[in-house]
C-alpha cells in the first residue's frame, strides 16, 4: 500500500498571515512539518496557493504543488494537489501545515489504522488527563470526540461530550475519559475524491467542523489514540511558545 503525506499551506491567515514562512528554531515552520512527515512517509508534498511558500519548500528539498486560492478547506486543497501531481498513492495523509511538532509515532499510528481493509478515513485523538479543569474541556477551540466500542467516531463537537448528568463539572475529567481531537486525517484516495464532492452538511455548518460532513454522509472514521500533545501554531503567541519549547530542550 502506498502512502503520500500532503501538507496544505496557504499564505493568508486572519490571525497569523504568512505563518508557514515564520521562522522557528532557524527553520520555516513549513519546512519543519515536511521534515517530520518525511520520517515516516516517502512521498511528501506541500499543497500551497503561494509561490513564496512553494519556493521555500523546494529549496528545502521537498515537492510543492500549486493549488487554487479559493479552497474552503485543507482537505479540498489536498485533493487538488493529489490530482494535479499525478500521485498514485492508495492513502493520502493530510498533515496540517502549522503542526511543526507532529510526532513520527502519531504518523505511524494513523498509518497503521489502514492495516484494516475496512478503514476508509482515519484520525487521532488524545485523552484529556484526569483532573483537567472543566474550563479546558469546554474550550471550543479543542473539539471533542466520542467513539464506539470499535474506536469509530460517533460525533465531533466543540461542546463537551458526553454530558455527565448529576456529576459536578469540576469532577467530569476524573469520572470519564474525554477525547480531544488531533487534526490529522488520512483517506483512501477514492474516498478523498468522494468526500470533496459532498455538499456541506447542516451539522458541519453548525459546528464548523468538516468531519461532520463525512459522518452525515455515512462514512466511518476510524480513530487512533496518542498521548503526545501537539503544538499547533495559529498565532504569533503560539510561535513564541513553540520557540520557548525548543529553547528548553524540546525535541526536534
Amino acid at each position: 500500500m502506498k502512502f503520500a503525506a500532503i501538507i496544505p499551506a496557504r499564505y493568508a491567515s486572519t490571525r497569523f498571515p504568512a505563518k508557514p514562512l515564520a521562522v522557528l528554531g532557524g527553520k520555516p515552520v513549513i519546512q519543519r512539518v515536511c521534515e517530520q512527515a518525511s520520517k515516516v512517509f516517502e512521498q511528501v508534498m506541500v499543497a500551497t496557493d503561494d509561490e513564496r511558500i512553494a519556493s521555500v519548500v523546494t529549496q528545502a528539498g521537498f515537492h510543492a504543488e500549486m493549488t487554487r486560492k479559493d479552497h474552503k478547506s485543507g482537505t479540498d486543497r489536498c485533493y487538488e494537489a493529489f490530482v494535479n501531481s499525478g500521485c498514485d498513492a492508495d492513502v493520502v495523509v493530510n498533515i496540517q501545515g502549522d503542526e511543526p511538532f507532529i510526532h513520527p509515532s502519531q504518523l505511524l499510528c494513523i498509518r497503521n489504522l489502514f492495516d484494516s481493509p475496512e478503514t476508509d478515513i482515519a484520525t487521532l485523538v488524545k485523552p484529556f488527563t484526569a483532573g483537567t479543569p472543566f474550563e479546558r474541556l469546554a474550550n471550543p477551540n479543542s473539539p471533542k470526540v466520542v467513539v464506539d466500542d470499535n474506536m469509530n467516531a460517533l460525533y465531533f463537537s466543540r461542546s463537551v461530550i458526553p454530558y455527565l448528568r448529576g456529576i459536578p463539572q469540576e469532577e467530569w475529567s476524573s469520572r470519564h475519559t474525554f477525547y480531544k481531537h488531533i487534526g490529522l486525517y488520512a483517506f483512501r484516495s477514492q474516498v478523498l475524491k468522494q468526500i470533496t464532492a459532498l455538499d456541506q452538511a447542516p451539522l458541519e455548518k453548525a459546528e464548523s467542523l468538516e468531519q461532520l460532513r463525512w459522518i452525515s454522509a455515512g462514512y466511518t472514521i476510524k480513530v487512533g489514540t496518542t498521548d503526545i500533545e501537539t503544538i499547533g501554531i495559529d498565532t504569533p503567541q503560539d510561535l513564541a511558545a513553540a520557540q520557548e519549547f525548543l529553547d528548553k530542550g524540546g525535541w526536534e
